[in-house]
């Protein structure tokens, strides 16, 4: 008889622990911790820059002529970041030129730029060091006082460095230095055979996706 009284108190005890346990509040949620996107430089972009160009027009059997002002426009190209921290990539400019000078005959000046280069630079974090180098082309134009204004169009190299500051995952600013040398043009009877080379300051921000 004790037996079964014994037996009996053991399942009640076990029933009330079993309904105890059943009220005890689950753990709360172990919440995921926050994951920071690691940055790359990876990725097509785009942008605008603008600065300052020094010119220098370099006719055959006259004195130099030095045409500055200011340069704006767009840029656009596609980076590849390694695991080592290199990135590789090509890009291409066309800018608009504000640098007419006045010389004896009437005035000179080049109008647009553009560029096709390659670039190789070295990434620290969201900081990116580079140098870059290719084939750059010009509109020079010469507008004399008589007769008929005359232009051409110069092919030539550039060659610079620069750094890219990214603020955000997708917002870079950069500045850059770059020296062209586009070469020989003619302007006829206005001027004749000329070289042009060109040094550029520039500052821009850009969007990368």
């Amino acid at each position: 008889m004790k037996f079964v009284i014994l037996t009996a108190l053991a399942a009640s005890l076990a029933g009330i622990s079993a309904q105890a346990a059943d009220l005890t509040p689950p753990p709360a949620p172990v919440e995921p911790e926050a994951i920071t996107p690691v940055f790359t430089w990876s990725g097509p972009y785009i942008g605008a820059e603008g600065g300052y160009s020094w010119n220098t027009f370099d006719p055959s059997g006259a004195s130099d002529v030095d045409a500055n002002g200011g340069i704006l426009g767009v840029f656009g190209g596609y980076n590849y970041q390694f695991d080592n921290n290199w990135v590789v990539g090509v890009e291409g400019d066309v800018l608009h030129n504000w640098n007419k000078e006045d010389v004896a005959f009437g005035s000179v000046e080049t109008t647009w730029q553009g560029s096709v280069r390659a670039r190789v630079g070295y990434a620290f974090d969201n900081a990116l060091i580079y140098g870059t180098a290719g084939w750059a082309i010009a509109r020079a134009e010469a507008n004399p006082d008589v007769g008929p204004d005359e232009s051409d169009t110069l092919n030539g190299w550039t060659i610079g460095a620069g750094i890219d500051y990214a603020f955000t995952q997708n917002i870079f600013a950069r500045g850059e230095y770059r020296y062209t040398d586009y070469g020989s043009g003619n302007f006829g009877a206005a001027g004749g055979d000329f070289d042009l080379n060109q040094n550029t300051i520039m500052i821009g921000v850009g969007v990368k996706f």
